[in-house]
């Protein structure tokens, strides 16, 4: 399959981009979604305006606090961690998981959370550690923090003439432990759930937690009762039992051909329990 005819702009700055995009206009970065759906005339935009040359977007700079993070860089950067802490080991976990090496290679966070596909593991990482992003457009930029960045699947609160320029995530104590895990029926395939866990911990009782559900549902879901429930408890075999039966009552799972209510269903507490189970 060819796609249909389209006009191609490469510019050199995020200013240079932001005044091309518009209503029929795609912005390309990794192209590893886009690029087949156009091939397969499912996206059919009149402009494509291609980001690979603007430099200031392929970046990681670790600060203090905040780990900044440019659109352009793709998901292989993460494989090792970026900085010693619990940040740069859960962005680890995650990347470890998304696709194949060729993926990896081309593919980018910044793409990947402008597609909002919720089976997409930068989407529930950037939920699970409310991240923040800047989006620039003809006007100028805009910060969008992740709890009102997904609308539903495919949809985000960026808008047509916008493009994200960077994504910020907060740094972690040493007192946090992270886990991931998800389940694809092969290495590779979308994930058909996943769960992402943020605990800070005082010993072996949680002070807080985050936990993010993704692949289950249109977005990435917060599991605000299972957050509350943990405040205050052991991290005990019994209690990682009793919050990921939580999880799974907590969630309405999506059905369709590859997984029923049910099962998925199951797959929310299996991949809640392993996740927590192996935070670190």
């Amino acid at each position: 399959m060819k796609p249909a005819p389209f006009t191609y702009h490469a510019p050199a700055t995020v200013a240079e981009a932001a005044a091309l995009l518009g209503e029929d206009a795609k912005v390309l970065a990794g192209g590893q979604s886009l690029v087949p759906a156009m091939n397969f005339r499912l996206a059919r935009p009149a402009t494509i305006v291609d980001i690979n040359r603007i430099r200031s977007l392929d970046r990681i700079d670790v600060g203090a606090e905040i780990v900044t993070v440019g659109a352009m860089t793709r998901h292989r950067r993460f494989e090792e961690p970026i900085e010693p802490g619990p940040l740069g080991r859960l962005l680890a976990m995650a990347a470890h998981k998304i696709g194949h090496l060729p993926i990896r290679v081309r593919g980018t966070m910044g793409g990947s959370l402008a597609h909002a596909d919720p089976a997409a593991e930068w989407c529930s990482i950037f939920r699970v550690l409310d991240g923040r992003l800047v989006a620039t457009g003809p006007e100028g930029s805009r910060v969008i923090e992740a709890s009102g960045f997904f609308d539903t699947v495919f949809t985000t609160a960026i808008r047509p003439d916008e493009l994200i320029e960077t994504i910020e995530l907060p740094r972690l104590a040493d007192s946090y432990r992270v886990g991931f895990a998800e389940f694809s029926r092969r290495a590779g395939d979308f994930a058909l759930v996943m769960a992402a866990v943020v605990l800070d911990m005082d010993g072996e009782t949680v002070r807080t937690a985050r936990l993010v559900v993704g692949g289950a549902a249109d977005v990435p879901i917060r599991l605000e009762a299972c957050e509350a429930a943990l405040a205050g408890q052991s991290l005990t075999s019994d209690t990682i039992g009793e919050i990921a039966d939580l999880a799974a009552e907590s969630v309405t799972p999506l059905e369709d051909i590859h997984a029923s209510v049910e099962y998925r269903r199951d797959l929310i507490r299996a991949m809640t329990r392993r996740a927590m189970a192996g935070a670190t």
